[in-house]
């Protein structure tokens, strides 16, 4: 017993996220794969029976395992993020249910931040749409290493390989615009459950997995940290106590690379450097930490440390340590951003005023073209501003490390966060 739980605790672990238009089918391919690979409860089950039943439906409603807020089963459309957990004897999974609607693209963008893959759904009826091309060049800009282009409600198109056909070369013309890299398509019907779980007896010319095969076998890399030792500094622990006098401490999770005992590291943004004399987890000693492991750090020296520096290692290519820098943004609020506004930089436990010293170009989701001259952004535009910031950051490129390379941005008379951004330079 104790051998399989070990196993089982051991497994990988795969964050994904689904994203597409309205009535494309999120919440049901989400039902479909946890009614499918049995990842329900009997309880939960027999409430959304009943649920189909007091809406009519013919058929069990699967979409209603995900669709959790009352508005959204009254409206019948995704509104906010929708987490779901289920496993397979092969992987672990945790499902980002994200709206499909323009107006919550900010929802879409929360929910892929930390997504591993994004299964971006097509109706097979209307093929590729604007709420494509968005959601597939957001999923492109957070660092997302594999899209999913799941065509679905093939059962409306009598399981037609012209139409699919059709669909994967309008899309691929389209991400090799936007330079978007593995792809994968699966004709599905989530409503049915061809190819989602099981391989679709009606789509013999299909020779590839379903969707969950693939899902429990596509690679996974170190997805949000990068290669070299980073740790933004959350906590500096100075316990007031007579057992714990001397103790000095630097708390916070590791954002990339490994660190042992006796490594050289150096603080940035000042430069001190010092030796590892003892690293943490939960209070017991380890000889090595790596990402995304929580650990406390204690140094040799008492040099000045304080919440938003960051732990480097002096042998290791250096972060980047800029006033102006350059950042991709998608904007969420309904106020516009305009040159020379102030907000609050949050990254990732830093915390300083930046301005937006220009706009330097907005994305045209119909057209993929960058527009210049741009006055301002408005909500769910995807842009790229210069920013300056009061004290300077610690980052690297997102491309290189999406934890250290991503900020927000907060309105300091509401404290709303009103951008997500990914650092560029």
């Amino acid at each position: 017993m104790l051998d399989s739980t070990r196993g089982y605790l051991d497994m990988e672990l795969l964050r994904f996220s689904t994203a597409g238009s309205v009535d494309d089918g999120k919440s049901t391919l989400i039902g479909r794969l946890l009614y499918d690979s049995k990842s329900i409860f009997e309880d939960q089950l027999e409430a959304v029976e009943a649920a189909s039943r007091s809406r009519g439906n013919e058929d069990v409603n699967l979409a209603l395992l995900t669709d959790g807020l009352r508005a959204e089963r009254e409206q019948g459309i995704t509104i906010d993020v929708a987490y779901r957990y289920f496993a397979t004897p092969r992987r672990k999974f945790i499902i980002a249910d994200t709206p499909g609607h323009i107006q919550y693209t900010r929802n879409m963008v929360t929910g892929a931040s930390t997504s591993d893959l994004s299964i971006i759904l097509v109706d097979a009826r209307h093929g590729v749409l604007e709420q494509t091309v968005r959601h597939s060049y957001i999923s492109w800009l957070l660092g997302i290493p594999t899209i999913v282009v799941a065509i679905n409600k093939m059962d409306l198109v009598d399981y037609s390989e012209q139409v699919y056909n059709g669909i994967v070369a309008a899309y691929r013309q389209m991400s090799e615009t936007l330079h978007i890299p593995n792809v994968e398509f699966i004709p599905i019907s989530a409503k049915k459950g061809d190819n989602v779980v099981n391989a679709s007896e009606h789509m013999p010319w299909y020779k590839g997995q379903p969707l969950l095969s693939f899902l429990e076998t596509v690679p996974l890399g170190n997805k949000l940290g990068g290669a070299h030792f980073r740790l933004p500094v959350q906590y500096v622990i100075r316990p007031i106590s007579d057992q714990f006098a001397d103790f000095r401490g630097y708390a916070g999770r590791v954002a990339g690379g490994t660190l042992q005992t006796g490594d050289r590291v150096r603080v940035l943004p000042s430069g001190l450097e010092s030796t590892v004399a003892r690293i943490s987890l939960y209070g017991n000693e380890m000889l090595q930490a790596h990402a995304p492991l929580s650990v406390t750090i204690e140094l040799a020296d008492d040099i000045d440390i304080s919440r938003g520096d960051t732990l480097v290692r002096s042998d290791e290519p250096q972060p980047l340590v800029e006033r102006d820098i350059r950042v991709d943004i998608c904007w969420f609020n309904e106020r516009p951003l305009l040159p020379r506004s102030k907000y609050i930089v949050r990254q990732p436990t830093a915390e300083t005023m930046g301005m937006v010293s220009a706009i330097n170009h907005r994305r045209n989701i119909n057209t993929l073209e960058q527009e210049t001259d741009v006055a301002e952004l408005r909500m769910n535009d995807i842009a790229e501003i210069g920013l300056r910031t009061a004290s300077p950051l610690v980052f690297d490129r997102y491309a290189d490390n999406r934890t250290t390379g991503s900020l927000i941005l907060i309105d300091p008379d509401t404290n709303e966060t009103v951008a997500a951004g990914m650092i560029q330079l």
